[in-house]
């Protein structure tokens, strides 16, 4: 898990000018990774800055935050990336508080950031495809009732049964022939 915090344009519908904004980033330390994404290093650790796509074009950066212990990082997040967007001229927006952000929101951000965090790391893991551990569990101790027909038995069971119909229809038929 991380918190997420976007950088797009001030208003809808406005073009995203990611020229700009790739070439404040590749003045911060850090490096491009080949699948476009790049890892943006500050001084209490690391963030991801990924561009997000509709109909192929980038409509905004995404800054994936790890989950810390310490708020440290996110409070030095929030003031390069407020400072990024001053000088780009986007707006940083918090998808998880639903809001742009203002320098008076900095320690609600934080709070958020450590709830998440608090919930990340107590949480008990999620499954996957949720019942499946005990739908193992009961197929691994299910026992069969018995051994059941063998095969040979269905064969003469479904030739008499077979015979037993076409002697039915048959007669029907030669009845209705004969009249009666």
């Amino acid at each position: 898990m991380r918190y997420e915090l976007v950088l797009q344009p001030m208003a809808p519908g406005v073009p995203y000018d990611a020229a700009r904004v790739e070439a404040l980033l590749a003045a911060k330390s850090g490096a491009v990774r080949p699948d476009g994404a790049r890892d943006w290093a500050l001084s209490q650790g690391d963030v991801e800055v990924a561009p997000l796509h509709d109909k192929g074009q980038v409509v905004a950066l995404e800054l994936r935050v790890p989950l810390l212990d310490h708020p440290d990082l996110i409070r030095e997040v929030l003031a390069e990336a407020a400072a990024l967007a001053r000088k780009a001229k986007v707006r940083l927006f918090d998808p998880q508080l639903g809001q742009a952000l203002a320098a008076a929101d900095t320690e609600r951000v934080v709070e958020q950031y450590t709830r998440t965090e608090q919930y990340a790391r107590t949480a008990p893991r999620m499954e996957i495809t949720p019942g499946l551990a005990e739908a193992m569990d009961a197929a691994a101790r299910y026992e069969p009732k018995g051994p059941g027909m063998s095969l040979p038995t269905k064969l003469i069971l479904f030739g008499v049964g077979g015979f037993a119909i076409l002697y039915f229809v048959m007669t029907s038929l030669l009845r209705q022939l004969n009249g009666e």
